[in-house]
């Protein structure tokens, strides 16, 4: 039999350990409030000379849980000392949900006014833009047609995203006010068409009167501000007659005062 062998025999055997039952029961119960440990729930041997005890942990809000106290002894030593303690979920207990760093858990809408989001270079969204190359032509269409002159432009996947998100969305024509109206935005004089692929399909509307002033709508949109539609005449609840004069009429208005 090995030397490694003898203490792992030696270990599941430690009488010592396995009894500092009361032991560690009165360190934890120093150390939480009153009726928080419950029932010895089992003693498992760590190492050689090492053990954990575990108790049933009757706080409230945390079923599931347990205590558990270490507890530890030096070499031919018949006393057992508790060397650390914890509070330990176990199968079934409620446990909040996995930690995620801020710029992973961060959701579209989440980021204020004020708010700035930390720089990310390898955003999949994005894609380097184009570097001028000194030749007129593809300057102009890559440049002043396409505007592509910046550190880094959209990829098309996300491009495609942005049209997708902002067509089903409350500015696309499924909307209680687009299907409302009676003309769509691509005939309104008062839509800007965008520039570039997303130039078929959305504008910027420009009417302020319009609850949409200021966004990006789908040319299939709609609302009551559009520049050709009107409301339907309607007459007056009631005819205001002529005015009647009656000139053989008169009224005497004294211009005396009263008696006092």
């Amino acid at each position: 039999m090995t030397t490694a062998e003898t203490s792992t025999r030696r270990a599941a055997k430690d009488a010592v350990l396995a009894g500092a039952v009361d032991a560690a029961r009165a360190v934890l119960e120093s150390e939480t409030e009153p009726g928080q440990v419950g029932q010895h729930l089992g003693f498992t041997l760590d190492g050689e000379r090492l053990g954990t005890h575990s108790f049933e942990c009757l706080m409230p809000g945390y079923s599931g849980w347990h205590w558990i106290a270490t507890v530890a002894r030096a070499p031919r030593s018949r006393t057992a000392t508790v060397c650390e303690t914890g509070l330990l979920p176990g199968e079934g207990a409620l446990l909040a949900s996995a930690w995620l760093p801020w710029a992973e858990r961060l959701a579209p809408g989440d980021l204020g006014p004020t708010d700035r989001l930390p720089y990310d270079p390898d955003d999949p969204r994005l894609v380097p833009g184009v570097v001028p190359s000194g030749d007129p032509e593809v300057d102009r269409v890559a440049i002043h047609e396409l505007g592509l002159d910046r550190e880094r432009i959209m990829t098309g996947e996300a491009i495609d995203a942005a049209a997708t998100r902002w067509y089903e969305g409350v500015h696309g024509p499924t909307s209680t006010g687009a299907r409302a109206a009676d003309a769509d935005c691509a005939t309104c004089g008062f839509i800007i068409p965008l520039a570039g692929p997303l130039g078929t399909l959305f504008g910027v509307c420009a009417n302020e009167w319009s609850p949409d002033d200021g966004k990006v709508v789908s040319f299939d949109h709609g609302c009551g501000a559009h520049s050709e539609t009107d409301v339907a005449r309607t007459g007056h609840d009631w005819e205001q007659a002529e005015p009647l004069i009656d000139e053989l009429d008169l009224e005497v208005v004294s211009t005396e005062s009263p008696a006092e």
